[in-house]
């Protein structure tokens, strides 16, 4: 794995995402700012459609770019088994072998979410004692930011598996938001004791036992507790967690273009809006997302990052961020300590099954 003393190599499913792959040039342009002089991109997809981008983009002739030709591409309409087995030759599939092969530190892709996840699990394998990847986003909250997951990556767990997420979450916070002890809320219908399905009743004793040794748990959260930095790590299963993903990006959107109506109502107002430019400025900048453009899929054996298919390049250039963070911290070392003492202390709640060999 890579380090702060090592050279870092980063793999790009060029081809996924749904703008193509000159926006991901061009975030990978924009991460010149911040990226090592010496972290290598190495970026999959067709060779002569790559290699004309790069020529007619200057800014990346600073950067050490190799083009790796890969024939195929996973669409995001595949299934997420098929597509990766069916598409060996795919920019999806062949920066993944690299990933495995040790010939890269961190992988990043726009593209189909369950392909990844698949392809991830398949060929890469899950920590030791781990048994299902989670996504994990981050969002702003009242005062500070915050982590959430699983975003779509597991949507119907068990409880164990609620538990895993904690663990995995409360690691990667630790990383990306710099937080010694981030507080963990289970969400659920209700803060009372037996509140919400048998999942999450579960989940709930089970996150009891870790806590202090573990996770930092906080207990049950509502939906409206989110955003108020109750905890920093908010805990559900992926079907839940995608749902409130989404409804909270279309919601965003939809207060964005009725203030910009309201705004443009009128002379009066559209005065107001230039003179308030700078509180919607702050504002834009508080609640964007751009600069955590990534979420990782926490639980694998290296690291993968997964942008949104619509991402553009300043959340590419995020992503990338992220992938850096991951690396030179050595999360996955923090994970695997952490997730053995977990699964001791909840054998008598759980026999996790016995995972064969890489």
């Amino acid at each position: 794995m890579g380090s702060p003393s090592s050279r870092i190599t980063l793999a790009v499913d060029a081809m996924g995402g749904d703008k193509g792959p000159s926006e991901i040039l061009a975030g990978i342009a924009k991460s010149a700012s911040f990226v090592p002089r010496d972290l290598e991109f190495q970026l999959f997809g067709r060779e002569d459609e790559l290699s004309t981008l790069l020529s007619n983009e200057p800014s990346l002739n600073d950067l050490n770019v190799t083009v790796h030709h890969a024939p195929e591409v996973v669409e995001m309409d595949e299934k997420p088994i098929a597509g990766i087995k069916n598409k060996k030759k795919s920019s999806m599939a062949l920066a993944l072998e690299s990933l495995k092969e040790g010939n890269a530190d961190a992988l990043l892709s726009c593209g189909n979410t369950g392909c990844l996840m698949a392809g991830g699990t398949i060929r890469l394998r899950t920590l030791e004692g781990v048994e299902r990847p989670a996504l994990c986003t981050i969002w702003p909250g009242r005062e500070r930011y915050f982590t959430l997951l699983d975003a779509g990556a597991n949507p119907h767990p068990k409880p164990f598996h609620i538990v895993q997420n904690a663990i995995l979450g409360s690691n990667y916070a630790r990383v990306a938001l710099g937080l010694v002890r981030p507080k963990v809320g289970l969400l659920s219908i209700g803060t009372e004791e037996g509140k919400g399905n048998e999942l999450i009743h579960d989940a709930h004793e089970m996150l009891k036992e870790i806590d202090g040794s573990i996770v930092n748990y906080a207990g049950l959260i509502e939906g409206f507790q989110i955003f108020e930095n109750v905890v920093d790590v908010v805990v559900c299963d992926g079907f839940v967690g995608n749902i409130v993903l989404k409804a909270c990006e279309s919601l965003s959107k939809l207060i964005g273009s009725f203030l910009d109506e309201e705004l443009k109502r009128n002379a009066l107002r559209k005065t107001g809006a230039l003179l308030s430019m700078g509180a919607f400025r702050g504002l834009k900048q508080r609640i964007n997302p751009e600069q955590f453009g990534g979420a990782p899929l926490l639980g694998l054996n290296r690291n993968v990052i997964k942008a949104h298919g619509s991402s553009n390049r300043n959340h590419v250039s995020g992503a990338i961020k992220i992938a850096l963070d991951l690396v030179q911290h050595d999360m996955i070392g923090q994970m695997l300590e952490d997730v053995k003492g977990a699964n001791e202390i909840l054998r008598p709640f759980h026999s996790p099954p016995t995972q064969t060999s890489n």
